[in-house]
C-alpha cells in the first residue's frame, strides 16, 4: 500500500510521493507544490476552507474565523482547549485534523492512490530544551493525523529528510528556517549515498520574525509602548503589553478578538494621551483585521530582505498608515535571531566530531532562510563553505517522498 510523504508546515504544506523513479510533490492547489497552512471557518457555509481559500476568505472579509501557524500549538495546553467551532466544542488538534483530512483526500484525488499510512516530516525539536513538551508535541501531531484517517504515522527529522534529495558530495549543513522552527543537519554523501552525522533544532522560526517585527514597526502605531494616564492621579503607565504581543503572534491573532480585550482597549483611549494610537487600535479588534496586519508585516519583511527602504503598509486599519522597514531596522531586530541560529549550526558541526573548515557546503531549506541577514552570518562563520539553495519549499517532502518509498 502507498505510503504519503507529507509534510506539515507552520506556514506551508506539501505532500509528496515517488513517480517515475523521481519524487513528486502533489499539487495540492492548481499548480502549486505547496499550500498555505491556513485555515477558515466560514460563519455562513458552515464549511472549513483550506490554504489560499482561507486566506482568501479572510482578506475578503468574510464572516468566521481565520487560523494559521497551528503547528506551532503542539504540546501546549492551548492545542487541548475545547473551543466552540461552527456549533460544536473542538480543540486545535481536531481543527489540524480536519485540515490533514482534506490534504489526505487531495492526495488520494490527484493520484487515484489510497493512502492509510504517512511518513510525516517533524521539526528535530518543537520545543527548544523542553523534552516532556517536545515528546507530547509529536503525540498531539500524531493524534492529529489518526483523526484524520491515517491508521498509521511514521516520523522523519525533516532535515534529515532534505539531505536524502540532495545532489553532491561532501560534508553537507543543512539548515532548515522555517515558519516555527530552525532545524540543523551536518550529512555526509559519498558514492550517491547520505549518512547523517549530527542533527539540531531550534524553535525559532519565520514567525519569530514577524512577530519582533511587528512589534518594532507596526505595533507602536497601534499603542505599544505608549502612555496612559491613571483614572485618578497624575501617574502615568505603560500600555500593558500582552495584547499586543498576541495580536504580533499568528497562532494567537484568532483568539484576541474578545469583549473585555475591546473594553480594555476603549478605556485606553480615554485615559491615553495619544488616543489615537488606542482608536486604531480599537478598530483593529472590532473589524478583527489582526491577520491583515500580520500578512502586511511579513509581505514588509520580504520587501526589505531584497536591500528595499520598504514600509509596512497598514492601509486596511487607516488610510496612508505606514511603518518605515529598512535594512537597518531588519537587520538591528533580526540579528540576534541569526546570532542563535548560527550558534546551533556550529554546535551541531561540533556535534559530529568536525570542524567549520571541513564543511563543504551549506545547503538552505524553508522560506524564512531566503533571509538575507540569516546568510550573511552563516558565511562569516564558514567562509570556505559555499552556500546553495535547495528547493526551499519542497526539499522536505522530496526527500519524505523518497523515504517513504
Amino acid at each position: 500500500m502507498a505510503r504519503l510523504g507529507l509534510d506539515f508546515g507552520t506556514s506551508n504544506t506539501a505532500a509528496g510521493v515517488m513517480a517515475g523513479g523521481r519524487p513528486f510533490a502533489i499539487p495540492l492547489e492548481p499548480g502549486q507544490d505547496t499550500l498555505p497552512s491556513a485555515i477558515f471557518i466560514d460563519a455562513h457555509s458552515k464549511e472549513f476552507l483550506i490554504g489560499s481559500a482561507a486566506a482568501q476568505a479572510m482578506r475578503m472579509g468574510q464572516e468566521g474565523r481565520f487560523m494559521r501557524a497551528l503547528k506551532s500549538v503542539l504540546g501546549t495546553p492551548l492545542a487541548h482547549e475545547p473551543r466552540q467551532f461552527l456549533g460544536q466544542k473542538m480543540t486545535l488538534i481536531d481543527i489540524i485534523a480536519t485540515f490533514l483530512a482534506e490534504i489526505k483526500a487531495r492526495a488520494q484525488g490527484f493520484t487515484g492512490m489510497q493512502f492509510d499510512t504517512v511518513l510525516s516530516g517533524r521539526p528535530v525539536h518543537f520545543h527548544s530544551n523542553a523534552p516532556q513538551r517536545d515528546a507530547q508535541a509529536q503525540a498531539d501531531l500524531r493524534s492529529a493525523y489518526e483523526k484524520a484517517g491515517f491508521q498509521s504515522v511514521d516520523f522523519l527529522p525533516e532535515p534529515e529528510a532534505a539531505a536524502l534529495a540532495l545532489q553532491g558530495t561532501g560534508r553537507m549543513l543543512i539548515v532548515d528556517i522555517g515558519g516555527g522552527t530552525s532545524d540543523f543537519t551536518l550529512c555526509l554523501r559519498e558514492g550517491g549515498q547520505t549518512r547523517v552525522l549530527a542533527s539540531r533544532g531550534l524553535r525559532l522560526g519565520g514567525t519569530d520574525f514577524d512577530r519582533s517585527l511587528s512589534l518594532a514597526a507596526a505595533m507602536p502605531l497601534l499603542g505599544y509602548g505608549a502612555l496612559l494616564g491613571a483614572e485618578f492621579g497624575p501617574n502615568k503607565t505603560e500600555a500593558p503589553r500582552a495584547l499586543f504581543h498576541d495580536l504580533a503572534t499568528w497562532q494567537k491573532i484568532a483568539f484576541v478578538y474578545d469583549d473585555q480585550s475591546l473594553r480594555d482597549v476603549r478605556r485606553w483611549v480615554r485615559l491615553a494621551e495619544e488616543p489615537r494610537l488606542f482608536e486604531r487600535l480599537a478598530d483593529v479588534l472590532e473589524m478583527h483585521l489582526g491577520h491583515d496586519v500580520a500578512y502586511a508585516v511579513e509581505a514588509g519583511k520580504i520587501a526589505a530582505n531584497k536591500g528595499q527602504e520598504a514600509q509596512i503598509n497598514l492601509d486596511v486599519v487607516e488610510r496612508g498608515l505606514q511603518a518605515p522597514l529598512g535594512a537597518a531596522l531588519l537587520q538591528a531586530t533580526l540579528g540576534g535571531f541569526a546570532a542563535e541560529i548560527n550558534a546551533q549550526a556550529l554546535a551541531t558541526i561540533a556535534d559530529a566530531g568536525c570542524q567549520p573548515a571541513q564543511v563543504d557546503m551549506v545547503v538552505f531549506v524553508g522560506g524564512s532562510s531566503l533571509m538575507g541577514v540569516v546568510r550573511q552570518v552563516l558565511g562569516q562563520s564558514l567562509p570556505d563553505a559555499r552556500q546553495e539553495n535547495a528547493e526551499v519549499f519542497t526539499a522536505v517532502v522530496h526527500g519524505l517522498a523518497i523515504a517513504a518509498a
